[in-house]
């Protein structure tokens, strides 16, 4: 799966505001300042926090 890079480039992180990076192979969103992970579902990032 790949993930727009203007899609990239809008979104944040929910918890913190921080850039998120793409991992295709754990097809997940991943904050580069809290670490959180958000899964990436069908081509849609799924950005809630449990």
């Amino acid at each position: 799966m790949h993930l727009d890079q203007e899609l990239l480039d809008v979104l944040c992180c929910p918890a913190d505001h921080g850039d998120l990076s793409y991992s295709p192979e754990a097809e997940e969103l991943r904050c580069d300042r809290c670490a959180l992970a958000y899964p990436v579902r069908d081509g849609i990032p799924v950005l809630l926090m449990d």
